[in-house]
């Protein structure tokens, strides 16, 4: 439901952008899949923490729910975000400063869950992964301030001067990060759930050898 009025918002609601016209209201899906792709890989450090201090299984569940969840948001930020290039710079890409880093920390995200699934012993496997959760997230920060930082093509929406949008559009911009969110939550739980239902399972059929 959250969703259907995201679209509804976005369609009906905010109003055409003056300058890029239609193509603008990608931003309504780009920009709240970004931060929620770096909230995952933020809990991806917070579990990854966790792992090496409490050593439970929830820890590393959380972790590895949240990369993967990470990834796919952070992939279609990158797809939406190309979408929304090519007719407002007249480019699919560019290595600019935000979309390099961006790239950047999408290999590095894909780096750790290949690692997730090597075949190294358990413990092994979660101590590696734990390190790398934390050392990954070095890249975040950068993501964040690059617009800031270096010289930069890619707008900065949020800042001190509003960015120019209209209520209707900051509404819709908060409408779609609410919807965004609570997908976001939902497929942590039920991918939470899922990893520790596989444990449970891997544990039983283990005393059964």
């Amino acid at each position: 439901m959250s969703l259907v009025a995201t679209h509804w918002a976005i369609w009906l609601y905010a109003p055409v952008e003056t300058t890029m016209g239609l193509v603008q209201k990608v931003f309504y899906l780009h920009l709240p899949l970004a931060w929620w792709a770096l909230i995952s890989f933020f809990m991806v450090f917070v579990g990854s923490i966790g792992v090496l201090w409490r050593k439970r299984d929830f820890w590393d569940h959380l972790a590895g729910s949240a990369a993967e969840i990470g990834i796919f948001f952070s992939g279609l930020a990158l797809i939406t975000g190309s979408l929304w290039a090519r007719p407002a710079w007249n480019v699919w890409w560019t290595w600019d400063p935000r979309l390099t880093t961006t790239l950047i920390m999408w290999f590095v995200y894909m780096g750790y869950i290949v690692l997730r699934s090597s075949p190294l012993p358990l413990n092994r496997r979660r101590m590696l992964c734990a390190v790398l959760g934390i050392v990954a997230f070095v890249d975040i920060p950068l993501v964040f301030l690059s617009t800031r930082l270096w010289r930069s093509i890619h707008p900065s929406v949020v800042s001190a001067t509003g960015g120019g949008m209209e209520p209707e559009m900051w509404q819709t911009m908060g409408i779609s990060l609410a919807a965004m969110g609570l997908l976001w939550l939902s497929l942590l739980i039920f991918r939470l759930r899922q990893l520790t239902s596989q444990a449970r399972l891997d544990a039983l059929w283990a005393t059964r050898l």
